[in-house]
């Protein structure tokens, strides 16, 4: 049983009387201390507030404070039944008689992209942030916080004070003004524009996806850019890089990339489908990194029809006409 409390109040009042006694370290051990609570606590027990929200139970009679007609009110469409969202009452919608005109209204073509400037480029190579002598993608530039953070459609290299950047750079962006591709150029460097999709900017930023391997990449972007990552053997890479190389064996070394790559990394990297990206990233006067795929004489854009390309597709057609009618006379 435990001890009274007035014996406790009666032990800590003499402790109090002669605390500086040399009595009172020997007799404290055996001493229990004074009650301030109640022994039990379940009775004081809640949840933290806002951690617990009760259901509301509707229609169930009218104690519950929802019953009968479970808070929908008395009458009307609402109380009756389901109204459509943005129903209004029947009349035509006033974003129809009354558009949003102006900055405001919602672009879905609109481009949104993250701007970087050649003077902060050369700002964070002159601190040794960035290394110029290496590729600088998206992901040197978000790691190195020259970009915080990517927007949906990536990054656009911008010419703001040009004449401040004095190193020669290869960078690889999602698209780039001509005056910033003429400064870099004009000091020894190059500019690659190449696809991305909103999805694979957080991958590549994640270190999931390669940040300009793809399966239609350029054979020359992949050995400049596969060295900066060790992912790929070095035989392959000279392979790549040799111009004594027949093209067949250098389709096989590219495949051979795209395997190894494939095993570090957990997703691929996408290439461009719709026909607006790819005829931007066909074009060699922006960089495109599908600019390679563009014979000599043709346009990027995908209408464009080389000379004498219509008279070969009339052939083409008059020769499967021809066929189908030898078709028809035949039994088998």
């Amino acid at each position: 049983m435990p001890p009274r409390l007035k014996a406790l109040r009666l032990a800590s009042s003499l402790l109090s009387t002669f605390h500086a006694s040399p009595v009172r370290p020997l007799i404290a051990p055996f001493l229990v201390p004074t009650q301030q609570r109640s022994a039990s606590i379940l009775s004081s027990l809640s949840d933290t507030k806002g951690a617990y929200k009760k259901k509301i139970r509707r229609g169930r009679g009218p104690s519950s404070g929802k019953g009968k007609t479970a808070g929908r009110g008395q009458k009307g469409q609402h109380a009756h039944g389901k109204v459509p969202a943005g129903f209004q009452g029947g009349q035509t919608p006033l974003e129809i008689t009354k558009p949003v005109r102006g900055r405001n209204k919602h672009n879905p073509f609109k481009v949104e992209m993250s701007p970087i400037n050649l003077d902060r480029v050369q700002a964070w190579i002159d601190a040794g942030r960035l290394n110029p002598k290496k590729p600088i993608t998206m992901k040197e530039l978000s790691k190195s916080r020259c970009l915080h953070g990517v927007k949906r459609h990536g990054v656009k290299l911008l010419s703001r004070n040009a004449d401040q950047l004095k190193s020669a750079i290869d960078i690889i962006v999602s698209r780039a003004s001509a005056s910033a591709i003429a400064r870099i150029e004009a000091l020894g460097g190059s500019v690659t524009t190449r696809f991305y999709s909103p999805t694979s900017i957080k991958r590549v930023l994640k270190g999931e996806s390669h940040p300009t391997i793809s399966l239609q990449a350029d054979t020359a972007l992949i050995s400049r850019t596969a060295r900066s990552y060790p992912v790929v053997s070095s035989p392959i890479l000279a392979s790549l890089v040799s111009s004594a190389t027949p093209e067949e064996a250098k389709t096989e070394a590219v495949s051979a990339v795209i395997r190894q790559v494939g095993l570090k990394y957990k997703y691929r990297l996408p290439d461009a489908t719709s026909r607006k990206d790819i005829e931007y990233y066909r074009d060699p006067a922006h960089r495109g990194y599908l600019s390679h795929t563009v014979k000599d004489g043709e346009s990027p854009s995908l209408f464009f029809k080389p000379p004498g390309e219509a008279k070969d597709r009339k052939r083409q057609i008059a020769r499967r006409a021809a066929a189908k009618a030898s078709a028809d006379n035949r039994l088998f």
